[in-house]
């Protein structure tokens, strides 16, 4: 890809970020519709035979995950969070109790300091049998637009390829088309307040 192609790729990424940023801060009912997308998630085959299922925490005004998580915890598996290290990568731990979680930097709900490191919280990315992913914009086809960090490609490189990628979004969230490269991860499935989409997976 030259200079030029890149250049196109990065500025057309930020407009279709800030764009998918301002239809998400305009969404009406935000946790009227996260309730119904989180059902959605649960409702999933995928879901009722997972022993190992990763959610996200909410930050800013994604699906709001957090007032979900509580009731995730009654279902009698290992829920998972993922936070972010001071290397800038993250790493997964073992929710037992909303109480387990406190409000950390940048305002983000994260696991309290003092549990994140116990060996027993720890767990492996391998562990997963589910993974809930966020994203700022989509395609119906599963192609997924983050933040830029690549946060989550990095640790989605070692999950099982037989272990499920399901992203949370609103409607407002989805566009025709988003510039991809190779290294780009897609989803298997994309919930929203109208539809479960299938995406192409990391088969694409």
């Amino acid at each position: 890809m030259s200079v030029e192609q890149l250049t196109e790729m990065q500025a057309r990424k930020k407009a279709i970020r800030e764009q998918a940023h301002e239809n998400r801060k305009q969404q009406e009912n935000k946790e009227e519709l996260s309730r119904v997308i989180c059902e959605k998630f649960v409702g999933l085959p995928e879901y009722q035979s997972a022993k190992t299922v990763m959610f996200y925490v909410d930050v800013r005004t994604e699906v709001r995950t957090r007032d979900y998580l509580a009731t995730a915890l009654t279902h009698g598996k290992k829920i998972v969070v993922p936070w972010c290290n001071d290397q800038g990568e993250l790493e997964l731990f073992w929710l037992q109790s909303m109480e387990d979680l406190s409000i950390g930097m940048y305002k983000i709900l994260e696991p309290k300091a003092e549990l994140r490191h116990l060996p027993d919280r720890q767990v492996p990315v391998q562990e997963l049998d589910l993974i809930m992913v966020p994203g700022v914009a989509f395609t119906r086809e599963g192609a997924r637009m983050g933040h830029g960090k690549g946060y989550y490609d990095k640790l989605l490189e070692h999950a099982r390829a037989d272990a499920p990628l399901v992203a949370l979004a609103f409607e407002c969230q989805f566009f025709p088309e988003i510039p991809t490269q190779s290294h780009d991860v897609f989803m298997d499935k994309v919930i929203s307040e109208t539809a479960i989409y299938t995406g192409k997976g990391r088969k694409a």
